[in-house]
């Protein structure tokens, strides 16, 4: 059920919003937008308006929880500008519906990121920041947007299967939009059969899902919202961090319970004062945890194919490794925050971790694949691992009888670290940015590619390394089973 909400005008842009709340946009757009907005406004005969309300028990585009959204255009636009068709693959709506209001009536305004990269910048947004974008009725904010261009989009969460609406309507799409958290897997096979495919764009950061060494040798564009999200999954894991070492999901169990059973909760409970931290990469997502453990009055590590500037070293006090191996043993703690590609899956085996303490940690929000799952559940069970913790798995959605759903002393979620309401904003501005820059051929910023001209590029080059890292994504089909 799609339930009645307040949208801010599409003529707000995402920089001129004083401030990102629910209702009226409280924005005031300069003087030349608002007149061509009204200028549009009545020569599609509708009445000017600041604001626009969508009504009735669900949109005719998307009726339910994972309904496929789609509308029929023509080939071309009146202008015989060719019609681009667009399929956006998003996580079902919440099983009671589409909130019709929310537990805050706004959420913060960040106009730049930490080390000076400014935030998502599009023309307009047809959204209020804060709303619920990401799911199948949200449609991150696009549909007007699309449809004002003359252009087709179909919104979706059924992507597993031959007869999927993502496989059904492949062939036809120019540009893939898919997050990170139900991630639309672009195989090799799935790329041969997109004739059309131009252009793929993550809304949300990781490309992984993707087969970039496919996308290269096909002239695919990949483009992701760098930043984005990425202090979102930083938060994320140092609360995940926390929970573990503290024993907390197991004490909040005993209230629900109805205990007061302060042995069973404090007998697994430790302080992270004193504790040795490492990271598996320090990049945007790495160097913001650290900088959030700093406090804490831990020793910081990391490791990474790319070295911190000297002085970044000095300030945060944190030591070098040049391998994950060298650093593992002398962590209490390890974060795994590095992108997947080859060189990074199954880099937690059987092997690495029985190098680690006894009773260590591991928090991965990266990417599910880049531990052994089976080689996690042991090391719980002999309590080799005190305790696993994250929201990445492999496949995603994970299958009902995955091993993490049920191994010991683990703090997992479904993936969700970043994919707050806040950062929900960001990337989708961030996705319309870039379909912006795509339909008025300009470019791409830099720091969004991944794959460009057959070969990484930008972000990707930085972050990646050629090959694929999708094989077995198949088994996520399992989950409806």
């Amino acid at each position: 059920m799609y339930c009645s909400t307040w949208r801010s005008s599409p003529r707000t842009p995402l920089a001129r919003l004083s401030s990102w709340s629910h209702g009226i946009s409280t924005a005031r757009p300069c003087r030349a937008t608002s007149e061509l907005w009204a200028a549009h406004d009545a020569e599609q005969g509708h009445a000017p308006s600041r604001s626009r309300r969508y009504g009735g028990p669900s949109r005719p585009w998307a009726i339910g929880s994972g309904a496929d959204a789609a509308r029929t255009r023509p080939a071309e636009t009146d202008e015989g500008t060719p019609v681009t068709n667009i399929i956006c693959v998003l996580y079902d709506d919440p099983v009671s519906g589409y909130p019709p209001s929310y537990a805050r009536d706004s959420v913060p305004t960040i106009e730049q990121y930490h080390g000076g990269q400014n935030t998502p910048s599009p023309e307009d947004i047809d959204f209020t920041p804060g709303e619920l974008l990401g799911c199948v009725s949200g449609e991150l904010g696009l549909r007007e947007f699309v449809e004002r261009r003359g252009h087709n989009l179909i919104v979706t969460s059924d992507k597993e299967g031959p007869d999927s609406v993502l496989d059904r309507e492949l062939p036809k799409a120019e540009i893939v939009i898919s997050q990170p958290f139900w991630p639309a897997y672009l195989t090799r096979e799935r790329i041969a059969k997109a004739k059309n495919l131009k252009l793929a764009i993550t809304a949300g950061i990781g490309s992984d899902h993707y087969d970039l060494q496919a996308a290269s040798e096909a002239d695919l564009t990949i483009a992701e919202i760098t930043y984005s999200n990425s202090i979102s999954v930083s938060e994320h894991v140092v609360m995940m961090i926390l929970s573990l070492v503290r024993n907390y999901i197991p004490s909040y169990q005993w209230v629900v319970k109805g205990g007061w059973n302060i042995a069973d909760c404090v007998q697994r409970s430790y302080d992270l004062e004193g504790m040795a931290v490492g990271t598996v990469a320090a990049g945007r997502i790495g160097s913001a945890v650290l900088r959030r453990l700093k406090p804490f009055d831990v020793t910081l590590h990391y490791t990474d194919v790319h070295r911190l500037p000297d002085e970044v070293e000095r300030d945060l006090g944190v030591t070098f490794y040049q391998r994950a191996a060298e650093m593992v043993p002398r962590c209490d703690v390890v974060t795994i925050n590095a992108p997947l590609y080859p060189g990074t899956e199954g880099l937690f085996n059987e092997q690495l971790i029985s190098t680690m303490k006894r009773g260590a940690y591991i928090v991965n929000t990266a990417r599910g694949k880049i531990c052994d799952r089976d080689a996690i559940a042991r090391a719980l069970e002999s309590g080799q691992l005190a305790g696993y913790a994250g929201d990445v798995w492999f496949p995603q959605p994970a299958p009902q009888d995955h091993p993490w759903r049920t191994m010991p002393h683990h703090g997992m979620t479904p993936h969700i670290s970043g994919s707050s309401l806040a950062a929900q904003a960001r990337y989708a501005a961030g996705t319309r940015e870039i379909l912006e820059c795509w339909f008025e051929n300009r470019p791409i910023r830099e720091e969004y590619l991944i794959v460009q001209g057959g070969r990484l590029a930008g972000a990707g080059a930085h972050s990646y390394r050629p090959g694929d890292a999708t094989g077995g994504s198949e088994e996520a089909a399992r989950f409806k089973a």
